[in-house]
């Protein structure tokens, strides 16, 4: 059990590995290079808006992707589902780093970049929910939590590898990496894909599919989930909200808004953003394994109470224009914000759908909120610029978004782990025994 567990656990987190790095990577270049690359403009910040159109763009589709990805995992399995992902994942990105910029093929290049980013963002749509279930669903109940937090682990992993990469190419001449240095992080995806392929070709279908496969199916995944899910479905997207939103504000709006407003060298954002994502790389199987302990929905609690607290701390740290406390903003607010979220994110919301409409219910959520997360960087610099350079406005959408999940998280109805309670006795004891 535990060699098929640790395989599972590796398939997991090499998938999720790929596409962390591939989000933070196209999202480090929509801050830093893109609007130069592919939106010229004389004003920086008009092209910098453009480029998170362009990031934004490849969420819209993210939901497409989640339906069908979820209904091929729910079906056919967790395995088919994840290679097929990672392969539309790596290909787009390395797509991406060999595209033509605007000065040599003109608004072709803006249109592909959109077109690929769309085509990944399909390709995203089902990655998270599989590489979670692909390993809480060959994990003992009582640890769901501690396994289903190492993918999850590929976030703060994906984040330090991209702002790494670009830390080093970044000390290119300005002329060579914006000419081809930012090039070199896309096309490093396909190193990534090659080993990710070999090790979920390895992995076996989890125990819990293979028994589930096993009855007959009265309607697809997707009908049966609206019918019977609906509720815990709504719930999920917004419970998941908060996650986004903030991860996408504190690290590609933060990363724009500590070069362009606050006009700090990029080298300062850059190397807090590695230094947060190396705590948090440590920190997530241990709020995974808190999870275990208090219960995924208490530590998810916690972490939107935090997001609250921290989002006028986090401006007010930025806008000193201190390395220091940049350092400070970024390594505290994201690893008692968003990674204490993602660490327990996946087995809370397994918890929350049946196993034959699992991967779906996870996938849709998941996706559909995410728009909200792709729009925030755009979202954000549009209100920073109506607000007249003020962060009081993002302050405020933290805190807005986080009553809205720690209302859902807190209504939302969680099954045992591991199993569905078989009775309305049984679920009171599940309940008491594992929140």
């Amino acid at each position: 059990m535990w060699f098929a567990l640790s395989k599972a656990a590796s398939a997991g987190a090499v998938g999720a590995l790929l596409e962390w790095y591939d989000f933070y990577v196209f999202a480090t270049a929509s801050a830093l290079v893109f609007g130069h690359i592919f939106f010229p403009s004389n004003v920086p910040v008009v092209g910098t808006m453009a480029s998170f159109g362009t990031f934004a763009a490849g969420f819209v589709s993210r939901p497409l992707g989640g339906v069908l990805f979820g209904h091929i995992g729910d079906t056919l399995g967790r395995r088919a589902s994840l290679v097929l992902t990672l392969l539309i994942i790596g290909i787009g990105t390395c797509l991406i780093g060999l595209l033509p910029g605007y000065d040599r093929i003109g608004l072709w290049a803006p249109a592909l970049l959109v077109a690929l980013r769309v085509v990944q963002g399909i390709g995203l749509g089902g990655e998270y929910a599989g590489s979670s279930l692909i390993v809480i669903e060959h994990a003992p109940s009582g640890e769901r939590g501690f396994w289903g937090s190492l993918p999850q682990a590929a976030s703060p992993g994906g984040l330090l590898l991209a702002t790494g990469m670009f830390g080093l190419v970044s000390l290119l001449p300005q002329q060579s990496f914006m000419a081809w240095g930012w090039r070199i992080p896309f096309l490093l995806s396909a190193l990534m894909l090659f080993v990710g392929l070999f090790i979920r070709l390895q992995v076996a279908e989890t125990p819990e599919f293979n028994q589930k496969r096993k009855e007959s199916l009265d309607e697809p995944p997707g009908k049966q989930l609206v019918r019977a899910h609906a509720r815990n479905l709504v719930l999920a997207t917004g419970a998941r909200l908060v996650e986004t939103v903030s991860g996408n504000l504190i690290k590609s709006f933060g990363l724009a808004y500590v070069t362009l407003d606050l006009d700090l060298p990029r080298e300062i954002p850059l190397t807090a953003l590695m230094a947060a994502a190396t705590v948090g790389l440590l920190m997530t199987p241990v709020y995974g394994a808190l999870g275990d302990r208090l219960g995924q929905r208490r530590v998810y609690l916690l972490g939107t109470v935090m997001i609250a607290v921290l989002a006028v701390p986090f401006f007010a740290l930025l806008n000193t224009r201190s390395m220091v406390a940049t350092w400070m903003a970024f390594i505290i607010t994201y690893n008692l914000g968003p990674t204490l979220l993602l660490s327990v994110q996946p087995s809370l919301f397994a918890r929350m759908f049946d196993t034959g409409i699992r991967f779906t219910g996870m996938s849709v959520a998941y996706q559909v909120s995410a728009i909200a997360g792709g729009f925030t960087p755009l979202i954000s610099l549009w209100m920073l610029q109506h607000a007249g350079g003020r962060s009081w406005p993002m302050a405020v959408l933290l805190v807005v978004v986080a009553t809205i999940s720690f209302s859902c998280v807190s209504s939302a109805s969680l099954a045992a782990a591991g199993r569905r309670a078989r009775s309305p006795h049984d679920f009171t004891k599940s309940r008491s025994r594992n929140l």
